[in-house]
C-alpha cells in the first residue's frame, strides 16, 4: 500500500511504492505539482530511486495541462538535501562503483530536464542544500532561500569535485567568488546563495507554507514576489576584492601564494583550500576554468568523465572514509601536496570514456 502523502494523495503511486519508506513523495493540490525528498534522518540525501522516481514524475508533469507550477522541497526541518547519499557510494566503490555510475547518469539526466522544464519550477533551498541538493534546486527557474540556507558545493573536502552542473554555476558567479566557494568547499547564506547565482529570492523561512499554499492556484511568479523579501548583506560580497585578486589565475599554486600575502580571510582560505584534496583542487579549478561559455549538457557530460576516474581513483573513496564512515577526519591523500599533483595528472581526469559517454540531448524536441 502507497501512503496518502500530507495534505494529498501522491500523484503516481507506482512510483512511491517501489522506494523504501517512501523516500520521495508525490502530490497534486490544486494547480501544483509538489516533490517532498523523504529522508529527514539523513538531511533528504538523494539515493538512486529518488532520482528515479522524480525524474519519471517531472518528466510526467511536463506534459499534464492540470500542472501548472512544480515545488521542490524537503521533509524536516534540517534542510532541502545535503547531497547524494555519499555512503552508499562508499560502498559501491569498495565494490566496483558501476552502480554509483548508474545514479549519476540519472541524477544528470534530471538536472538538464530541471533547466529545461517547460512551467515553473519552484525549489524551497531551506536548511541545507549542498552537492546534489543544488543540482535538483539551482538549476530550477524560482529559487528560493531563506535566513537558514546554508548552501554549497563541499566536494574537494572527500576528495571529490563539483558536480550536477555546479561547475558551470559557479563558473558564473561575480568575479572569482564562486572559484573561491568552489575550491574551498564553505557553506554559505542565503545571500551569498543570491550573490553567487544560485538563487533568485528570498523568503523567510515562516512564510513558506503560506507561499506553498498560494502557488496551489496562483501564478508561480506573482506569488514568489508577494512573499519576497529583502534579503540580509553577503558576507561573500563584502570579501570580493581580495576573491578576485587572489583566484584570477589557472594557478593554484599561485592562488595560494596570493591569498597567503593577501593575509586575514584570505589566508584563511588558503589554509582550508590545503586541507582539502590537493588532486581535487587542482581538477576542480580545471573544471570550473572549462566550464565557461558552454551549455549544462555540455558541462555535464564533461562531469561524468570527471566523477568516472575519481571513482577510480585514491582520494574520493579516502575522503568519504575519513569524514563520514571512520569520521577521524584525517584523510590521507595521494598525492599529498599541491605541487605533487601535475598538469598530465589533472589532464587525465578529462579523458574521454568511449562508449561510457554520457549522451544529452541538447533540444528539448530531441525528448518527443
Amino acid at each position: 500500500m502507497t501512503e496518502p502523502a500530507p495534505n494529498g494523495t501522491p500523484a503516481n503511486p507506482a512510483l512511491t511504492e517501489e522506494l523504501p519508506e517512501h523516500e520521495v513523495l508525490f502530490e497534486q493540490r490544486g494547480k501544483l505539482g509538489v516533490v517532498t525528498l523523504n529522508r529527514p534522518k539523513a538531511v533528504n540525501a538523494l539515493t538512486a530511486g529518488m532520482v528515479t522516481a522524480v525524474l519519471e514524475q517531472l518528466t510526467a508533469w511536463a506534459d499534464d495541462d492540470s500542472v501548472a507550477t512544480v515545488l521542490v522541497q524537503g521533509a524536516g526541518d534540517r534542510g532541502l538535501c545535503a547531497g547524494g547519499d555519499i555512503v552508499a557510494i562508499y560502498r559501491d566503490i569498495l565494490a566496483g562503483g558501476d552502480e554509483t555510475a548508474g545514479f549519476w547518469a540519472d541524477e544528470y539526466r534530471l538536472n538538464s530536464l530541471i533547466e529545461r522544464f517547460p512551467k515553473p519550477y519552484v525549489a524551497f533551498m531551506d536548511g541545507l542544500v549542498l552537492g546534489g541538493g543544488v543540482g535538483i534546486s539551482a538549476h530550477g527557474s524560482l529559487r528560493i532561500v531563506t535566513e537558514r540556507t546554508r548552501t554549497g558545493m563541499p566536494e574537494t573536502t572527500i576528495g571529490f569535485v563539483p558536480d550536477v552542473g555546479g561547475t558551470l554555476l559557479l563558473s558564473r558567479s561575480p568575479g572569482e567568488t564562486g572559484t573561491h566557494a568552489a575550491l574551498t568547499g564553505a557553506h554559505l547564506t542565503g545571500a551569498d546563495a543570491l550573490f553567487l547565482g544560485l538563487a533568485d529570492h528570498f523568503v523567510p523561512s515562516g512564510s513558506l507554507a503560506a507561499l506553498a499554499a498560494a502557488l496551489e492556484n496562483e501564478s508561480a511568479e506573482a506569488a514568489v514576489v508577494r512573499f519576497a523579501e529583502k534579503p540580509p548583506s553577503s558576507a561573500l560580497a563584502a570579501q570580493r576584492d581580495w576573491i578576485d585578486a587572489c583566484y584570477a589565475t589557472d594557478d593554484a599554486e599561485e592562488i595560494i601564494r596570493r591569498l597567503r600575502a593577501a593575509g586575514g580571510e584570505a589566508a584563511a582560505a588558503a589554509d582550508t583550500i590545503e586541507t582539502k584534496s590537493p588532486t581535487s583542487v587542482k581538477v576542480t579549478l580545471a573544471s570550473l576554468r572549462r566550464s565557461r561559455g558552454l551549455t549544462l549538457n555540455q558541462v555535464l557530460a564533461e562531469e561524468y568523465r570527471v566523477g568516472l576516474h575519481c571513482l577510480a581513483g585514491p582520494d574520493f573513496r579516502e575522503g568519504i572514509r575519513a569524514q563520514v564512515v571512520d569520521k577521524d577526519r584525517n584523510p590521507r591523500w595521494q598525492p599529498a601536496t599541491l605541487q605533487e599533483v601535475h598538469a598530465d595528472d589533472v589532464g587525465r581526469y578529462f579523458a574521454p570514456l568511449g562508449d561510457r559517454e554520457l549522451v544529452l540531448w541538447e533540444k528539448e524536441s530531441d525528448h518527443a
